[in-house]
């Protein structure tokens, strides 16, 4: 077991002072940190950047060979810290408490803690870790983005609003495989240079949105309570994963019940669940995005793309790409536009 004191002031000075722990080397690329570690301590890497409206993203992909323990003194750096669990998991408590609380994989949880007090974080040892963190800044964020807080819950904005740091606050959720989702994107980005930077704060802006929808539907009693298991979930989320990969396949709900091993109620459940659609609606939806992708990236034409995505009637297609886009598909070609997906989320 390896006890670690934190007394940074922010983020980076966080990480260097793993570093003189765990060792390693930092390395800059394009405004993004890296860590890596490869020795008795740990091996994997941890990655971190700041924004300058107050938030900053730490991202761990590593293994502890010994069990490592984070005493982190808030009395300098004392950010809300929105933090899910890709793999692995890890556990937490406050200075004052005595029991630990587990992060659990596919969970999100929102934690700050009063000034001047401690926050302990364990890492297990020997266990691959995927942790994403975004760190926020009170002050910074509410006088640079947070423009209309109404938008926020009661309890929620009184975190945010909480400047003087009085009070401590956590908030473990439930399962969120759409966080997931968007971490993995977020950890896929290949761009260079500013696009890479504004590709990744945009990643960063839309995992903040999860965590906070998440939590207002948690509080105002709308959690979702659902039969299926956590294992039962991801294979619901590998399916979708598979549908968005092979848009073109001839997908029938028996045919994926069979092979996932899921009944098609809870198949139907799982997708409700985690993409507010039926399956075939899914199937249907992943379609027209692909249709829409094509049609902004490639010299297609509507009959070639009908056939591309799987779909035997132009009719039929033009009818609901009109539904949903609301333009028709010549029309869409006639006048395309590249689309831009990473929008702000409505409270920033």
């Amino acid at each position: 077991m390896i006890n670690i004191s934190i007394t940074a002031e922010n983020t980076a000075d966080t990480v260097k002072q793993l570093q003189e722990v765990i060792g390693g080397q930092i390395v800059e690329r394009w405004g993004v940190f890296t860590l890596s570690v490869d020795n008795d301590m740990a091996k994997g890497t941890i990655r971190f950047i700041t924004f300058d409206w107050g938030g900053s993203l730490l991202d761990y992909d590593i293994i502890f060979f010994e069990e490592i323990i984070l005493k982190m003194d808030t009395s300098q750096y004392n950010p809300i810290r929105f933090t899910y669990c890709l793999n692995g998991y890890c556990e937490h408590r406050f200075e004052l408490q005595n029991q630990k609380k587990r992060l659990e994989q596919f969970q999100s949880v929102i934690i700050t803690s009063k000034d001047g007090g401690h926050n302990y974080d364990y890492f297990p040892k020997g266990i691959k870790l995927e942790i994403n963190v975004i760190q926020i800044s009170r002050i910074k964020f509410i006088n640079k983005r947070l423009n209309d807080a109404s938008q926020l819950n009661k309890k929620l904005y009184e975190v945010f609003h909480d400047t003087t740091h009085e009070n401590t606050f956590s908030y473990f959720g439930t399962y969120n495989l759409k966080l997931a989702d968007r971490i993995s994107a977020l950890r896929k980005v290949k761009q260079k240079g500013m696009m890479r930077l504004l590709l990744i704060e945009g990643q960063v802006y839309q995992i903040l949105a999860l965590h906070m929808s998440q939590h207002n539907k948690d509080i105002s009693n709308e959690k979702h309570k659902t039969s299926l298991s956590k294992r039962e979930l991801n294979t619901i989320r590998t399916i979708a994963k598979n549908i968005s990969n092979h848009v073109s396949k001839d997908y029938s709900l028996d045919d994926i019940s069979s092979a996932s091993g899921l009944s098609q109620a809870k198949l139907q459940e799982g997708f409700k669940l985690l993409y507010a659609r039926t399956v075939t609606e899914y199937i249907r939806h992943t379609r027209l995005e692909e249709a829409r992708d094509l049609m902004n990236t490639s010299d297609m034409n509507i009959s070639e793309i009908v056939y591309t995505i799987g779909f035997s009637s132009r009719s039929y297609f033009s009818k609901i790409f009109k539904k949903k886009y609301k333009i028709s598909p010549s029309k869409y070609l006639k006048n395309k536009q590249p689309s831009f997906k990473l929008e702000p989320p409505a409270f920033l």
